[in-house]
C-alpha cells in the first residue's frame, strides 16, 4: 500500500428515485477547487498525474478503476502502485505527489475530485503503461501518451518549511537543524511578514515565524510598528496557512502575562503590562486562528546575536559593574532548545495548540543570571549589583515580575529541554 493513500467507504442511500451520498465530510483536506471529469466511453483512460496537492476522488455516475503510483522523492513507498474500483460508495484520499489515474469502466461515467490547491502548472508524470488496466486503454490524450515510464520520470520533490526572520537567534539555530532540502530561510528583506511576497506556497507544508519586533521599550513610542509586526503579521500568516493547508508555528512571549502568577501554564489568560506585551498577546491569539498551529511561548532567549547574556559577558570582560534588576524572575532559553523543541513538534505531528518551550532548570532573577555569566567568563560575580525595577528606573515599559513558563505539556509531548545553566556554560564558551 502507498504510504498516506486511504480508501474510504461512503454511505450510499438508495430508494426508488436513485441514490444519495455525502461525498466529503471534512476528511483530510480543505478543498480549494472541485473538478468534474465526464467520460463518454468505457475504456477512457487518464493519467498518471502527480500534482503538488492532495486529492479526494470519487464518482458521481458510473464506475472507474482508480490507479496510483508513488512519485514522491524520498518516500518510503516510492514506486509502489495501487489500484481499486471506485463506485458511488468509495472515495480515495490521494496525498500530494502520488500520481493519479483512472479508467472508465462504464459509458457516461462522471469522475469527481476535490483538491486543496487551485490548479497551476507543474508536478510529476509517468506513463499510464505502468498500470495493468481492467480494459484496453482507449481515448487517451496526446500528453498522457507522451509521459515517460517511471524509471525515466523525475520525482516530485518534498515540500519544505518556510522560515521567516531567518537571521535572528532562533532562525540561526534552526539553520543548524534543517538543511536547504528541508527548509527555505528568508530574512526580512526577502520576506516582509507585514507585506508577504507572492510565493508559490504549494511547495511548503509549514511556516515557522521567527520574525518579531523585540524592542520592549521602543514599542511604547512605536506602537504601530510593534502591532504591525507582532499582531497583524501573524494574523496574515494564519490566513495564508489556512488558504494553503499549511502548519503555522508562531513564537510568542512571556511578556503576554503580568507576572503575578509564579508559573505560567498554557491555559493562562493573557494580561500584558506593556505595548510590546499587548502586541505579542494579539499575535499569539491571531496565530491560533490557523487550523494547524503551534503557538510557542518562550522567554529570555540567548543564541547567535545580541541578547542579555552576550551583553553581560561583554560588560564583564570590560570590567563594568552593572546594576541588574533582582525582582524579575524566570528561566532563560537556549535558542538551540527552542529550535529543537519546534522541530520536535513538527516532526512528530504533535497535537496542535499552544506550547511553552524554554530551557529547563531553576527559576532565577536577572541579577542571578548576570552573576552566572560573570562566573562563566571568569569574572567576579560580586561586580553585579542587584537592584529593584523601581531603583533601576531605566525601562519605559513595565516587565512581568514572574516569567517562568510551565514545561509539563512539551515534556508530555516527548521533548526534554536542557538545563539552562549547562546551556549557558556551552554558550559562553562559544563567545571566548
Amino acid at each position: 500500500m502507498i504510504d498516506g493513500l486511504e480508501v474510504h467507504e461512503l454511505a450510499v442511500h438508495e430508494d426508488n428515485r436513485g441514490w444519495f451520498k455525502e461525498n466529503w465530510g471534512g476528511e483530510k483536506l480543505t478543498p480549494k477547487q472541485q473538478n468534474v471529469s465526464f467520460n463518454a466511453k468505457a475504456g477512457t483512460t487518464r493519467g498518471m498525474h502527480a500534482e503538488p496537492w492532495d486529492k479526494w476522488v470519487s464518482v458521481a455516475t458510473g464506475r472507474v478503476y482508480g490507479a496510483w503510483v508513488d512519485m514522491r522523492e524520498g518516500s518510503a513507498t516510492y514506486g509502489e502502485k495501487f489500484g481499486v474500483e471506485i463506485g458511488p460508495g468509495t472515495a480515495v484520499f490521494v496525498p500530494r505527489g502520488v500520481a493519479n489515474g483512472f479508467q472508465a469502466l462504464e459509458d457516461d461515467t462522471t469522475y469527481i475530485y476535490l483538491v486543496n490547491q487551485r490548479y497551476s502548472p507543474g508536478g510529476a508524470f509517468c506513463s499510464y503503461r505502468e498500470i495493468d488496466w481492467p480494459l484496453e486503454p482507449a481515448e487517451l490524450s496526446q500528453k498522457d501518451l507522451e509521459h515517460p515510464m517511471l524509471a525515466d520520470a523525475a520525482p516530485l520533490p518534498p515540500r519544505k518549511i518556510l522560515v521567516t526572520g531567518a537571521n535572528g537567534q532562533l532562525g540561526s539555530a534552526l539553520r543548524k537543524i534543517w538543511d536547504e532540502k528541508m527548509a527555505d530561510f528568508f530574512a526580512r528583506d526577502e520576506f516582509d511578514v507585514v507585506r508577504p511576497p507572492d510565493l508559490d506556497f504549494s511547495q511548503y507544508w509549514a511556516i515557522v515565524n521567527c520574525a518579531a519586533y523585540n524592542d520592549v521599550n521602543g514599542a511604547e513610542n512605536d506602537r504601530a510598528t510593534a502591532w504591525a509586526v507582532n499582531a497583524d503579521a501573524p494574523a496574515g500568516l494564519a490566513s495564508i496557512a489556512n488558504d494553503h493547508d499549511l502548519t503555522l508555528v508562531h513564537v510568542s512571549s512571556d511578556y503576554i502575562f503580568d507576572g503575578e502568577t509564579e508559573v505560567h501554564a498554557e491555559e493562562e489568560t493573557a494580561s500584558p503590562l506593556s505595548a510590546y506585551g499587548a502586541s505579542k498577546a494579539a499575535g499569539d491569539t491571531a496565530a491560533q486562528v490557523a487550523r494547524r498551529h503551534y503557538v510557542i511561548r518562550t522567554s529570555w532567549v540567548f543564541g547567535d546575536g545580541s541578547n542579555f547574556m552576550s551583553t553581560m559577558a561583554d560588560l564583564a570582560k570590560r570590567g563594568v559593574s552593572p546594576q541588574v534588576v533582582s525582582d524579575q524572575r524566570g528561566r532563560p532559553t537556549s535558542a538551540e532548545d527552542l529550535a529543537k523543541g519546534i522541530s520536535h513538534l513538527l516532526e512528530t505531528g504533535a497535537e496542535y495548540g499552544v506550547y511553552n518551550i524554554t530551557s529547563d532548570g531553576d527559576t532565577a532573577g536577572r541579577d542571578e543570571i548576570a552573576m552566572a555569566v560573570y562566573i562563566g567568563v571568569g569574572c567576579d560575580p560580586s561586580d553585579v549589583h542587584p537592584v529593584t525595577s523601581e531603583e533601576y528606573g531605566k525601562d519605559a515599559a513595565a516587565r512581568p515580575k514572574e516569567s517562568t513558563l510551565s514545561l509539563d505539556k512539551i515534556k508530555n509531548a516527548g521533548f526534554s529541554p536542557s538545563n539552562w545553566r549547562a546551556a549557558l556554560a556551552i554558550y559562553l564558551a562559544t563567545l571566548s
